[in-house]
């Protein structure tokens, strides 16, 4: 990466405002049940700790769209990120005004102040002036570390880095460095599996991917399209079904570009969408009302583990079928188990596919599992993101 990080600059005595992605999962008490995207950020705050920096964490939870929802306060996160240092964090009870002013300006090194969630303010998700402004109040450097929406132009990201020097933390380094390296230098063979319900989400990502990998395996709900589009009635299986030329014409290229789309040759079918529906195995010619695909058969799964055992790289991105419920799991938490065992480079891109894995508790058995879902799509697509072009270029 060509961009500056945390390593590249002096922040003795300065105050540093620490962008993060602390969007983790509460219960309805705000007990968080997973802490991952917290104890990622753990490195780069003590680094700036032991450099002798006083730090100002701005991050956001959810979708307050620009009002106070006390549900979605960082207040619980205030109190993991103090266990996790094993010190007091500071709780700013408003990311701006101020009460905020008073704290900041009493920091001394070492401190951490994390601020209410920045959503509570239109002026985040707008990239307001005024509110980048005030939300870098007494802060001498800047510090992205949010990968997870450094695809959105928003006033803490673009805004904060267009207003002072802003470079890359640890986590965002590796999640940069992780993504461009496997997508543009692939130990070979290299495999993408990519799932999720709609080929519109991924058609970038296909396209993309097509270019570098050997083998793109399919799942989900998009699979059902492709399979469609090959001929065959999919029954009541979710298929977009205005794109099925746009699948063929992914299939061709795939074939002109030297790279392989692999699709399903069975599915669990349901007669209804539901967890108590009456199951099948089915193939793609013995469809029709009113059996709908909910996850990649037992065949599908035994082809897709053989071929991704023979890889050297693989990147999954979204998950096989409907995980979420227990009779269509299997695809996606078999594919999840046979990509943990194998002697491969292996990433995660993120979403529901990092879910999967933090819930069977083998996301420490993979090489990388990206923090951010969008963000990481945005890179399998080949896009520059918001977040990266806005920090400081290396000399």
């Amino acid at each position: 990466m060509n961009k500056k990080t945390v390593y590249d600059i002096d922040v003795s005595g300065k105050t540093v405002f620490l962008r993060v992605d602390y969007n983790v999962p509460q219960d309805k008490n705000g007990h968080i049940l997973e802490d991952r995207r917290i104890r990622t950020t753990v490195p780069t705050i003590r680094y700036l700790q032991e450099h002798g920096a006083a730090i100002v964490i701005g991050a956001h939870l959810g979708r307050p769209k620009g009002e106070i929802k006390p549900e979605l306060s960082l207040k619980p996160c205030a109190e993991r990120l103090g266990e996790l240092l094993g010190q007091k964090v500071i709780f700013a009870p408003d990311c701006i005004g101020e009460e905020t002013n008073e704290l900041k300006k009493n920091l001394k090194a070492g401190d951490v102040l994390l601020l209410e969630n920045l959503r509570f303010y239109k002026g985040e998700e707008k990239n307001n002036p005024e509110f980048t402004k005030a939300l870098i109040s007494y802060c001498d450097i800047a510090v992205n570390d949010a990968f997870g929406v450094s695809h959105r132009p928003h006033a803490s990201i673009v805004g904060v880095g267009q207003s002072v020097p802003m470079v890359a933390g640890i986590l965002l380094q590796k999640e940069i460095d992780f993504l461009s390296n496997v997508i543009d230098n692939p130990e070979r063979p290299f495999a993408a599996i990519i799932g999720g319900a709609k080929i519109a989400d991924k058609i970038q990502v296909i396209a993309n991917l097509m270019e570098k990998a050997d083998v793109i395996l399919i799942g989900g709900g998009m699979a059902n399209t492709f399979v469609a589009a090959e001929g065959y009635d999919m029954g009541q299986s979710l298929q977009d079904k205005d794109r099925f030329d746009l699948a063929r014409n992914l299939m061709e290229k795939a074939k002109e570009l030297g790279s392989s789309i692999i699709l399903p040759v069975d599915f669990t079918a349901a007669d209804s969408f539901s967890e108590t529906a009456q199951t099948k195995v089915l193939e793609a010619k013995d469809f029709g009302d009113p059996w709908m695909a909910l996850d990649i058969g037992p065949k599908t799964i035994q082809m897709y583990a053989d071929i991704l055992r023979k890889m050297k790289t693989v990147v999954w991105n979204g998950p096989m079928g409907v995980f979420e419920m227990k009779p269509f799991a299997t695809g996606t938490n078999t594919i999840a188990k046979t990509i943990s065992e194998l002697d491969a480079i292996t990433v995660i891109g993120g979403g529901e596919s990092a879910a999967v894995v933090d819930h069977l508790g083998i996301s420490d058995k993979f090489s990388h599992v990206s923090t951010g879902g969008g963000a990481s799509l945005e890179m399998l697509e080949g896009m520059i993101l918001p977040g990266v072009s806005i920090l400081q270029d290396k000399e």
